[in-house]
């Protein structure tokens, strides 16, 4: 790690973590299930699950995927959203000895049979009311076993059947489906496989550091998705790394058994995973959020007991500033506003900050780095616009194409490395050899700087850099200033073909004031960024596409502007 880095970083953060002093994720599972047994790990709908619940269910339901047969490390998706049955899983599934596959409900069909064929995923546990789209698909993939899972399974006696009940019947959010059943394929309600598996006993996993933990599949917005290698030394490294950088805001809460942090990101995201993981490693509990687009139930779930520690991406920062009821929330125990996923905006950060009196930290990470690689120390108190410093353990560099290292100061591609960097990409060795540099880091496609004091900043994606003229210019960049300009929620920029310039600068914006117009933008975009980087077009939107995470598609903009 760079002395510049090293230099600031935070007080009692240590400088490395040392993953090798748990044997696997199991291993750590179990010991935080039997230390934290009678403190609370989740609720759901005012649902409360505790620790020792997570390790009864999760072995239960381990033992039946172990009486299946399964080979050692054998794929197991799970398409579930923030739900109870998520954690059970998904610590069955490593528990046992497999591997999970997360899998965003939402996908098309398409998409799931992309991912089921691509990881060979031999079982999957999935929500019910997704099972129509597994319907489609399914007899052209590998899936041998499907655990189906209602919304109320986990909620509860009464109180969970008639979830269930509201769901099938009154919400009519579980089309009808019919999955084959013959030789090859078993189809077990989650009860059922739960009921099953408490009579037989978990056997020991087998599973090293070394073993698969997750596929964990990019988000695929250019093109298929690609299944990155995650070891379970790759996610004890994470946890470990989140445990050590947001301690000193969180333990500013005396007891961590009362950390409340809000799920509302896709637990099948790695951003929202890797502090799900957070949260079993020190004992704390989760909030779940099965649907943050309903913002009016979102807040009044807020509104319930005091929360130490908000994930989210800039759109959801966005979305809740837009609630007037928000603002009345009592903020005195958030202790993180932690972003990422997506550039976080200065203007949101303002707003956030204004609204809320605490400061949005930004981060940054891929899935190919188990989330967070990069971080704002979180006991800033005022957002810095960069993406901060690498996490305990992690070397960042900025490198040309020819992967040399550039002088501070200047431009190129950020590259990574650690304990928690991927192994490569599941079956793609051509791919898996063009991600990585020959001193070993790992290429993010990122466009960044290294400023003296270590911390990086994100010019943007290779990808989306618009090229006016011949000159670069990044759309985070333009962004981040209009997303300052009075009366716009939000906006994303991207280059439409230009007779003269090559690409011309194209903004789409969402905005809170009706009155603002398009002069009123390029004014302010005139007197604050150079010729070549003010916009020519300016296009008013209701809302912008986004993935199910909340990133911006600016892929989806670019082929509408052209």
């Amino acid at each position: 790690m760079q002395t510049s880095v090293l230099k600031n970083y935070p007080a009692g953060v240590p400088h490395t973590v040392d993953p090798e002093q748990f044997g696997s994720l199991g291993q750590l599972f179990e010991e935080s299930f039997k230390r934290y047994a009678q403190r609370p790990f989740s609720v759901c709908m005012e649902q409360w699950m505790s620790y020792a619940e997570l390790d009864e269910l999760s072995a239960a339901l381990g033992a039946w995927l172990q009486d299946k047969g399964l080979e050692p490390g054998a794929r197991v998706a799970i398409m579930l959203p923030n739900i109870p049955q998520f954690a059970v899983t998904m610590a069955a599934v490593l528990r046992a000895g497999y591997t999970c596959v997360n899998v965003n409900p939402l996908y098309t069909a398409r998409e799931l049979e992309h991912q089921l064929k691509d990881s060979g995923a031999t079982s999957i546990i999935i929500l019910e009311n997704f099972a129509q789209t597994l319907e489609q698909v399914i007899s052209r993939t590998k899936v041998q076993h499907v655990v189906l899972t209602a919304m109320g399974d986990l909620l509860g006696g009464m109180y969970g059947r008639w979830i269930t009940f509201a769901v099938r019947n009154l919400a009519k959010m579980v089309p009808p489906f019919k999955l084959p059943l013959d030789q090859a394929r078993t189809v077990t309600r989650f009860p059922d496989a739960l009921a099953a598996g408490r009579s037989r006993k978990l056997a020991p996993s087998g599973s090293t550091l070394d073993s698969v933990a997750f596929l964990q599949y990019t988000g695929g917005t250019t093109g298929q998705s690609k299944g990155a290698v995650l070891t379970h030394r790759n996610i004890v490294a994470a946890t470990l790394q989140a445990e050590a950088w947001f301690s000193p805001a969180l333990g500013r809460a005396g007891d961590l058994s009362k950390i409340n942090s809000i799920a509302a990101l896709p637990l099948y995201h790695i951003f929202a995973l890797t502090l799900c993981l957070l949260a079993i490693r020190q004992g704390s509990h989760l909030t779940l959020i099965p649907n943050p687009r309903d913002m009016r139930k979102f807040i009044a779930v807020l509104k319930k007991r005091p929360f130490h520690m908000l994930p989210a991406v800039n759109t959801l920062f966005n979305g809740l500033l837009m609630q007037p009821e928000f603002k009345s929330l009592d903020f005195s125990s958030l202790f993180v506003s932690q972003a990422g996923g997506m550039a976080a905006s200065e203007g949101t950060a303002k707003r956030w900050k204004e609204a809320t009196g605490c400061t949005m930290i930004e981060g940054w990470g891929m899935s190919e780095t188990c989330a967070i690689g990069t971080n704002n120390p979180v006991m800033s108190q005022q957002f810095s616009g960069t993406i901060g410093l690498p996490l305990p353990g992690i070397d960042i560099a900025i490198k040309d194409d020819a992967g040399h290292t550039v002088s501070d100061g200047e431009a190129g591609e950020l590259c990574i490395k650690g304990p928690n960097v991927m192994v490569g990409y599941y079956n793609q060795p051509v791919e898996t050899a063009a991600a990585f540099t020959a001193d070993g880091f790992m290429r993010t496609g990122d466009i960044a700087v290294m400023q003296d004091d270590g911390h990086c900043r994100i010019v943007d994606r290779k990808k989306d850099m618009i090229l006016v003229s011949g000159f670069n210019v990044f759309p985070n960049e333009l962004e981040n200033v209009i997303s300052l300009c009075p009366g716009v929620v939000e906006c994303a920029a991207v280059g439409v073909p230009d007779e003269k310039q090559g690409e011309a600068i194209k903004v789409f914006v969402v905005r809170r004031d009706t009155s603002l117009s398009e002069d009123d933008v390029l004014r302010y975009c005139h007197d604050r960024l150079t010729g070549y980087k003010r916009p020519k077009h300016i296009e008013f939107r209701d809302a912008l596409p986004k993935t199910n995470v909340g990133k911006i598609l600016r892929r989806e903009l670019r082929t509408a502007a052209h």
